[in-house]
């Protein structure tokens, strides 16, 4: 799930204590190291939700945990956060509810279908973000950006198998989830792009955190969020929140200060293919010759649409609307 997070973020690589030229390579590899982070969240996940743990409730931890680390982050670096500004709050708030639903819908589709499926599928998001944008008229529609969106579609089709659902192993709710997943990550993408110019992205991730905990608290089976604290899975639940909403939104932001835009548009690939790779290996999910097919589609086609949109942006001067997710 990477974004273009806005780049004068007060923490930052100290530039006087690495050379100009190895500045990039190392933002670079903070980047990845998001991405990887994200990734394994995705398999952790499918470890809990296989242990019979509700997805909601693991979503919630992830989130709860994640927000801890901001929240110490904002502590050290309060300068600039924005939070008397209405806007911030606002916008952080329906950035919260996104991350909300994608954080919860992406664990559903996990437990109802694999994590190479859930992953790729939240991955899309870009597209869900392209629709919004030329309903909005935020952006321009093109025969690139439509044909893109028309291969990401096809991908879909043949990842999932919805063309044959007696047939497929992939089921309607965990499909579904999966595109609700990056719908509600499209969302988060919004709110954090328009709470950005008030405040510090530490400032809106509190905001945003806090939102989904509670959220998902409500919405969470009880019973489970209270068994989480003496059960033996503590320790996943607290790897999934360091690693899926803690330090991973802190390296991404940090690294994406020195990082051109088109180049993490492609690390972010590290994410779905870690995801997937997990649940092939460690969980045992194995896909069909034309799921991987259609995975692949997605991933070069959504990774293209970004590259291309960064090079555009960087061509018009604007900052970018979307990227990967």
């Amino acid at each position: 799930m990477v974004e273009d997070f806005p780049n004068d973020t007060e923490l930052s690589i100290p530039v006087g204590l690495i050379p100009e030229e190895k500045m990039a390579g190392v933002s670079t590899m903070f980047v990845a190291l998001a991405a990887l982070c994200w990734g394994l969240s995705g398999g952790i996940g499918g470890i809990l939700t296989g242990d019979g743990w509700d997805p909601v409730v693991v979503s919630f931890y992830r989130g709860a945990i994640g927000f801890l680390f901001v929240l110490a982050w904002l502590a050290l670096r309060p300068r600039g956060s924005g939070l008397a500004n209405r806007r911030l709050w606002f916008w952080s708030v329906v950035a919260g509810v996104g991350v909300a639903g994608n954080f919860a819908f992406y664990f559903i589709s996990i437990a109802e279908g694999s994590v190479a499926v859930a992953a790729t599928l939240m991955y899309s998001a870009p597209v869900f973000v392209y629709l919004v944008s030329f309903t909005l008229k935020l952006e321009q529609p093109s025969l690139f950006k439509w044909v893109a969106i028309a291969m990401v579609m096809l991908g879909v089709v043949l990842l999932t198998g919805i063309y044959d659902v007696g047939a497929g192993d992939v089921t309607l709710i965990a499909a579904g989830a999966g595109l609700l997943s990056g719908l509600s990550y499209a969302v988060f993408i919004f709110g954090f792009k328009y709470a950005a110019p008030h405040g510090s992205p530490q400032a809106i991730l509190v905001i945003a955190f806090a939102v989904l905990a509670v959220v998902l608290f409500k919405l969470g089976d009880p019973d489970q969020t209270v068994a989480v604290l003496t059960t033996s899975s503590w320790p996943l639940f607290l790897i999934l929140g360091t690693l899926g909403a803690g330090l991973s939104f802190i390296f991404y932001i940090v690294g994406l200060k020195h990082t051109a835009p088109a180049i993490a548009s492609i690390v972010a690939m590290v994410e779905p293919v870690t995801a997937s790779l997990f649940g092939v290996v460690i969980l045992n999910q194995g896909l069909a010759a034309l799921q991987v097919f259609g995975m692949g589609l997605i991933l070069i086609t959504v990774t293209a649409l970004s590259v291309y949109s960064n090079v555009q942006n960087r061509k018009n001067a604007v900052t970018p609307i979307s990227s990967t997710g």
